[in-house]
């Protein structure tokens, strides 16, 4: 996809920073943040960057599941 073409963006900007550090986190329960070199990840398998992407889904369902029984942990 070529530069400016990226249509899926924040619903909160605000909270992109949040979502940056959140990335590098699961990248780090993943184990490859070795491999990110200056923020690229062109060189990462799609199954590595699917991995990272489907732990931040599965964490921020699980904090939702928990705000919902009265658990906040946000």
């Amino acid at each position: 996809m070529g530069t400016g073409q990226k249509r899926n963006g924040l619903v909160v900007p605000e909270a992109s920073n949040a979502m940056y550090n959140f990335k590098y986190e699961m990248a780090n329960e993943v184990g490859i943040t070795n491999q990110i070199q200056g923020g690229y990840w062109g060189h990462i398998s799609s199954r590595d960057c699917g991995a990272v992407g489907g732990h931040m889904v599965k964490k921020m369902i699980e904090a939702y599941e928990q705000s919902l029984a009265g658990k906040t942990q946000f």
